[in-house]
């Protein structure tokens, strides 16, 4: 069965730091892409960042290049999403999604995690 389980959520000042993990079940991370989605209330959904074990390629917007970095331990089939320099425009619900590669369809979704970067 597959699934993605999203953790690493919370509320943190501006310019502070998190790491949201998706620790991914039911398939191997070798042969598929993760992307991280986010959604602020009032906005339109972003895809800001996709890593692909396939290709070793990895994608960011611009909204989050240079501050946001994602990283995939294969071993234990888990993709990280290191994100530094908050600010209060990265608040938003934030989803792990996979796909089979960076850019394309996607067809499973992780739980959408909360994170809220506020003073």
């Amino acid at each position: 069965q597959v699934q993605l389980e999203e953790s690493g959520g919370g509320l943190v000042q501006p310019g502070g730091s998190l790491r949201l993990s998706c620790a991914a079940s039911g398939f191997p991370l070798d042969y598929y892409a993760i992307g991280w989605f986010r959604q602020a209330p009032g906005k339109t959904r972003e895809g800001v960042s996709c890593i692909s074990s396939r290709d070793d390629s990895t994608y960011y917007s611009d909204s989050v290049k240079d501050r946001f970095t994602t990283s995939s331990d294969n071993a234990n089939n888990t993709v990280y999403l290191q994100r530094d320099s908050l600010t209060p425009a990265d608040t938003a619900g934030y989803c792990g999604v996979r796909g089979g590669r960076c850019n394309g369809p996607t067809d499973y979704w992780s739980q959408r995690t909360q994170v809220t970067v506020s003073p």
